[in-house]
């Protein structure tokens, strides 16, 4: 399986988004589920989720002051990846 994410280092702070789809983000069970089949893949790193809202603006879920972050922050300001999950 391949996933778009990346890993930010901020204020001492090296986390990991990830994106997913709209429905897991809106789904609190989902999202925690979700959060933790990555969690693995980003050892001792906070997991964040990304995905875009119906207009293309990006919506977060995950640890509040790194989603408080992330709201500041263009996509494009995010060092987006390709991983490959097996």
């Amino acid at each position: 399986m391949k996933f778009q994410g990346a890993v930010i280092k901020e204020q001492g702070v090296t986390f990991a988004i990830v994106v997913v789809k709209k429905h897991i983000l809106d789904s609190p069970h989902e999202s925690e589920e979700a959060i933790s089949t990555f969690m693995p893949l980003f050892p001792g790193m906070p997991v964040v989720l990304m995905a875009q809202g119906f207009r293309g603006i990006p919506e977060y879920r995950g640890r509040a002051d790194i989603v408080n972050f992330l709201a500041n922050l263009h996509p494009s300001q995010i060092p987006w990846q390709e991983y490959t999950y097996s």
